[in-house]
Parts: structure tokens; sequence; C-alpha cells
């Protein structure tokens, strides 16, 4: 009784294990490469993001310096007619 209940022999046990153990070792590949994937994508993601901030900062930037610009021209103007002010107050005392 006891040799027909343990009908499993030690090489079918074997194939199955190493059957199983191939099985894990495709879900483990399939799951880095999955997770490499959205990895992948992230990392795209990030790069675009970056890219625009960094064109909206150039732009803000170029924006920037053309007001700085207008601001020195203005600055410049008033310069000169408060020199051109001082000039007739000196000359009327």
């Amino acid at each position: 009784m006891i040799a027909q209940a343990d009908s499993t022999q030690w090489p079918d046990a074997a194939i199955a294990i190493t059957g199983i153990l191939l099985l894990i070792a495709i879900a483990v590949v399939v799951i880095w490469q999955a997770a490499a994937v959205v990895r992948a994508r992230t990392a795209i993601q990030r790069e675009q993001a970056y890219r625009t901030l960094a064109e909206e900062s150039a732009a803000a930037q170029r924006s920037t310096a053309d007001q700085l610009e207008r601001a020195v021209a203005e600055l410049g103007e008033l310069r000169s007619r408060t020199g051109e002010l001082e000039r007739l107050i000196k000359s009327v005392e």
C-alpha cells in the first residue's frame, strides 16, 4: 500500500520543479522589462517637461532683457532731460 500511495517519481518531480522555476524566471523577466518601459516613459516625460521649462525660461529671459533695455534707454533720456533742466535753472539764476 505504501508503494501505491507514493506514485510520484523523482524525475517527474524534477521536471515539475524545473517547469515552475522556468515560469517564475519568465515572469520575473516580463515584470522587469515592464518596469524598464515605465521608467523610460517617465524619463521621456521628465525630459520633455524640462525642455518646455527651459524654453519658457529662455523666453522670459529675452522678455526681461528687452524690458531692461527699454528701461535703460528711458533712464538715459530722463538723465539728459534732467541735465537740461539743471542747465536751464542755473542760467535763470
